[in-house]
C-alpha cells in the first residue's frame, strides 16, 4: 500500500469491507435462522425448545471462544480469523443441508458457531478500531449497522427457503457465504503504523508528538487485560451486554413464529424480521454521532429504555393491538442498535486501543451467557404456555436492568478530556 498520503484513508476500506462481511453472515446466520425455524419443526416434529437451543449451541460455542478470539486476535490479525471463519460458516450451512436428525443439526450449528466466533463483533471491531480514534464511534457504528442491514435478506432467505426448500437453500447460502466473505477478507490490515500511518489517517512523519501527553494517555487509558476485569466499569458493561444478548437472541429468532402465533402471515412476518435489523440502522450510526459529542453512559442507558419501552409493545401485540408492530421496530430496534455501537465506544473509553480486542472479547464472553439462554427460555415458555407475550414483559424488566448497570457506571478515573483526545489524535 503506498505510504503517501491517499485520498481516502484505507481505514475507511477496512470498514467498508467489514461492513459487507457483517451484512452477509448476520443477515443469513443470525436473522435468518428465523426463516427456517417452522420448516423445521413441520418436517422432524421437534419443539421449538428443541430447535431454539441450536442458538443456544451457537451461543455457548461463540461464548466459549470469545476470550480466546479477542487473545489472538491481535497476534493472528483479523485478516487470517476472518478467512478462516468464513470456510467454517460456508460448510456448516452446506451440512445442515444434509441433516437427518437433531444430532445432525446441533452439530452443523456448532462448525456454523465457530466460524461466526471468528467473524464476530469482536474481530472486526478490533479490525476497525486499531485504524482510528477521533471518529471511532462512527466508524465502529457503521460496521454493526452492517449486521442491522442484513435484515435486508431475511424475505430473500425466506423466499429461497419456501421456493426451493430449506436444504437446497442451505447450499445455496453456505456458498454465497465463500464466494463473498473469503474476497473481502483479504482487504483487512492489521495496524496503521505499519503502513505508514496512525489512527484517523494521519501521517507519520509530519507529526509533531507531545511527549507529555503520550505518557499520560498511556498509563492511564491502555490498561492490562487483567487489571480491566478488576475494575466495577468492566462488569457493569459486560453484565448490560448479558442482558441484551438475552433479549435479542430471544426475539430475533421467535420473531416470526411468534408473529404467525397471533394472525400474522409469514410472509408480512419476514417483511417484519427484516425491518427489525433495518430500523437499527438509525440507532447504530445515530447513537455512534451522540457517542462522540456526549456521555456514552448516558446515550448508551437511553438505548436500552427504548428497547424496554418496544418489547413492552411487542407483547401488547398478543391482545390484538396489531397496530403496536410499528412502535415496537421503531423503539426496540433504534435502542438495540444504539447499544450494540455504544459497548464498543464505552470499552474504547475506558480500556483504550492497545488491549481492545482481548478485553471485548471477555466482554463478549460474558455476554454470550444471555445468548445462549434467550431463546430456549423464549420457547419454553410457548411450549408450556402456548404464549410468548409474558417472556417479553420478563425482557423488558432486564432491558430495565441493563439500563441501570450502565448509567450507574463510574466516571473515567483520570482520563484525559475529550478536547485532550482530539489535541493529541496522532497518538497510536
Amino acid at each position: 500500500m503506498d505510504k503517501k498520503h491517499p485520498k481516502v484513508f484505507y481505514g475507511w476500506w477496512i470498514v467498508s469491507a467489514c461492513f459487507l462481511i457483517a451484512l452477509y453472515t448476520g443477515g443469513v446466520v443470525f436473522f435468518g435462522f428465523t426463516a427456517i425455524f417452522e420448516p423445521l419443526a413441520n418436517e422432524f416434529g421437534w419443539s421449538y425448545a428443541q430447535i431454539s437451543l441450536a442458538t443456544s449451541l451457537r451461543g455457548f460455542e461463540m461464548g466459549l471462544l470469545a476470550p480466546l478470539v479477542g487473545l489472538v486476535v491481535d497476534r493472528w490479525r483479523p485478516r487470517r480469523l476472518i478467512f478462516g471463519g468464513a470456510i467454517f460458516i460456508g460448510i456448516g450451512l452446506m451440512l445442515l443441508s444434509l441433516i437427518n436428525s437433531l444430532g445432525m443439526f446441533y452439530g452443523a450449528f456448532i462448525l456454523i458457531a465457530i466460524g461466526m466466533s471468528a467473524l464476530s463483533s469482536t474481530v472486526l471491531l478490533t479490525a476497525v478500531v486499531n485504524w482510528f480514534r477521533e471518529k471511532v464511534a462512527i466508524a465502529t457504528g457503521i460496521v454493526v449497522s452492517g449486521y442491522a442491514v442484513g435484515g435486508v435478506l431475511v424475505p430473500i432467505v425466506t423466499i429461497l427457503i419456501d421456493k426451493y426448500e430449506w436444504r437446497t437453500a442451505m447450499i445455496i447460502l453456505g456458498l454465497c457465504t465463500l464466494v463473498i466473505a473469503l474476497p473481502l477478507s483479504l482487504l483487512i490490515r492489521h495496524k496503521p503504523e505499519q503502513y505508514g500511518y496512525l489512527p484517523d489517517g494521519n501521517v507519520s512523519s509530519p507529526v509533531v508528538v507531545d511527549e507529555s501527553l503520550i505518557s499520560g494517555r498511556s498509563t492511564k487509558v491502555d490498561i492490562s487485560t487483567r487489571e480491566a476485569g478488576t475494575r466495577s466499569v468492566f462488569w457493569h458493561i459486560a453484565l448490560a451486554s448479558m442482558c441484551h444478548m438475552l433479549v435479542t437472541s430471544a426475539v430475533v429468532t421467535h420473531v416470526m413464529p411468534y408473529l404467525t402465533s397471533v394472525g400474522i402471515s409469514r410472509s408480512v412476518s419476514s417483511l417484519a424480521a427484516g425491518a427489525i435489523a433495518l430500523a437499527s440502522i438509525g440507532g447504530r450510526l445515530g447513537f455512534g454521532w451522540l457517542g462522540d459529542k456526549l456521555d456514552n453512559r448516558g446515550v448508551t442507558a437511553a438505548g436500552f429504555a427504548l428497547m424496554a419501552l418496544g418489547l413492552l409493545s411487542f407483547g401488547c401485540l398478543i391482545t390484538g393491538w396489531t397496530w403496536l408492530l410499528l412502535p415496537f421496530i421503531v423503539l426496540f430496534s433504534t435502542g438495540w442498535g444504539g447499544s450494540v455501537t455504544m459497548r464498543a465506544a464505552l470499552l474504547r473509553e475506558y480500556f483504550g486501543r492497545s488491549r481492545f480486542g482481548k478485553i471485548y472479547g471477555f466482554v463478549m464472553g460474558v455476554a454470550m451467557l444471555g445468548a445462549i439462554a434467550g431463546a430456549p427460555l423464549a420457547g419454553w415458555v410457548f411450549d408450556k404456555w402456548g404464549t410468548y407475550q409474558w417472556i417479553w414483559f420478563a425482557f423488558a424488566g432486564l432491558a430495565v436492568i441493563a439500563l441501570v448497570l450502565v448509567a450507574t457506571i463510574p466516571r473515567p478515573r483520570s482520563s484525559p478530556t475529550r478536547g485532550q483526545l482530539e489535541g493529541t489524535t496522532s497518538i497510536g
